[in-house]
């Protein structure tokens, strides 16, 4: 999750501003609770402890799910994020400048996958579950959710950057997870991503997730199949690749040829990973973020040439 000083986040900020809910975030970050098991670790009645749940649960920082239990369903309460990141508004000047532009989940220009796999509308699913050939369906460029078992995605993507534009760093955004059928919350994949040609690394995705109602998923969308993701940031500058603060890689902006007219962006979980676990892509209408897969290039002028 990546946050700015901004009122809109005010609900992360109150959540985090307690010692009870940080202890709370540990616990859980071990395993799922449920209200009663959190109240006995902490010592406090249940009644507070599901003040306390509502307050990270508003903050988008857990999710809470019924699961079968002895004689009938129990919420259980578990982490929904593994990262929180600050932007701080720029120097003096404000912002950085960038160049943003947004690529539709169903806007792949290349791919080739296995199945389990399915493509879908927020309307309706195109085609069938688990036909490959769907993923040609003229349909595909209205999709707002994909996955695949194995194999890759790829995107086309312009570059708007101009010449007297020095180039500081690249930020990607998505929201993901692993495929697998149904739902299942334990169950690893290494995602790998690839701009230009150049592997910037990968992450294992932790699971697939269902059971609970993604924020934007439409009503008519199972319960029993994917229904939101995690949202990843990527950043490549002179430094390297990062995923959410943490190094991914080497791989610098120098690397990648960053001035091309257009990038290739590629989404892959290949058959020799150590976890191939699948991917799911969200997009707006689905999962917990309202957006697609964004692109933002910083960048600086260059100085004018002296008189």
């Amino acid at each position: 999750m990546q946050i700015q000083i901004d009122e809109q986040w005010l609900p992360v900020y109150e959540a985090l501003a307690s010692k009870v809910r940080l202890e709370m975030i540990r616990l859980l970050a071990e395993r799922p609770m449920n209200v009663k098991e959190l109240a006995q670790a902490l010592g406090l009645s249940s009644a507070i402890m599901t003040m306390h749940v509502k307050k990270l649960e508003k903050a988008g920082i857990i999710r809470n799910e019924l699961v079968p239990s002895k004689g009938g369903v129990q919420k259980i309460s578990r982490l929904n994020v593994d990262f929180i990141g600050i932007s701080f508004p720029g120097k003096e000047s404000g912002e950085r400048e960038y160049h943003r532009t947004e690529v539709s989940v169903g806007h792949y220009t290349d791919f080739d996958i296995a199945p389990t796999c399915g493509l879908a509308t927020p309307k309706q699913i195109i085609g069938h579950f688990d036909d490959p050939r769907c993923f040609l369906d003229p349909e595909r460029v209205d999709a707002k959710i994909l996955w695949f078992g194995q194999g890759y995605v790829e995107y086309k993507v312009p570059n708007y950057l101009l010449g007297n534009e020095i180039p500081e760093e690249l930020e990607i955004s998505l929201e993901v997870s692993s495929e697998a059928p149904s739902v299942n919350h334990e169950w690893p994949s290494d995602i790998t991503f690839v701009l230009n040609g150049v592997s910037l690394g990968y992450w294992t995705s932790p699971g697939d997730f269902g059971g609970t109602k993604g924020r934007y998923t439409p009503s008519w969308w199972n319960l029993n199949i994917n229904q939101y993701g995690l949202l990843k940031i990527i950043r490549v500058n002179q430094s390297g690749t990062f995923m959410d603060g943490e190094k991914m890689s080497d791989v610098t902006l120098e690397d990648l040829d960053i001035r091309r007219k257009y990038w290739t962006f590629r989404i892959a979980v290949p058959e020799d990973a150590a976890n191939v676990g699948g991917a799911t892509l969200f997009g707006t209408g689905f999962g917990n973020y309202a957006q697609d897969i964004v692109f933002k290039l910083y960048y600086a002028k260059a100085a004018a040439p002296a008189d």
